[in-house]
């Protein structure tokens, strides 16, 4: 009889093994799954943000150099024009002098336009690149 009860406990604990190995198996399982499904799709989403944010100051930062360069041309057209001015003969050669610089003026002005324009678009598609997942790394 002390050989059945020992035979029966020892049957009883490899069965609380077994089911202690299922449930560790189960729970392993689950938390490789969780890993996959919701961990790393979260780290990749993360990496991709900073990527973006990273982008987006690389731009902005190129935009604003662009707009200081675009001004200091100005400013230097606007003191040749004034100083052209200052040299005239006569009141129309200013004015001619002035329409010169107004015409030639706007026409800068659409093109440093166009300019910032094409540079907005291009950061724009680079820091949105990383999150559609496009965006080489």
């Amino acid at each position: 009889m002390a050989d059945d009860i020992k035979t029966a406990m020892d049957q009883g604990a490899e069965q609380a093994k077994a089911a202690t190995d299922q449930m560790r198996a189960g729970a392993d399982k689950a938390r490789d799954a969780f890993s996959e499904k919701v961990v790393e799709p979260a780290k990749r989403a993360g990496e991709a943000m900073k990527e973006s944010g990273g982008k987006i100051a690389e731009g902005g930062a190129t935009i604003g150099k662009a707009m200081i360069d675009q001004a200091e041309q100005n400013t230097r057209e606007a003191f040749a024009a004034m100083r052209e001015a200052a040299g005239a003969k006569d009141l129309t050669q200013v004015m001619k002098i002035q329409g010169d610089y107004l015409r030639e003026q706007s026409q800068r002005s659409m093109s440093q336009a166009r300019e910032i324009g094409d540079l907005i678009m291009k950061f724009g598609k680079d820091a949105v690149a990383p999150l559609r997942g496009d965006g080489t790394r």
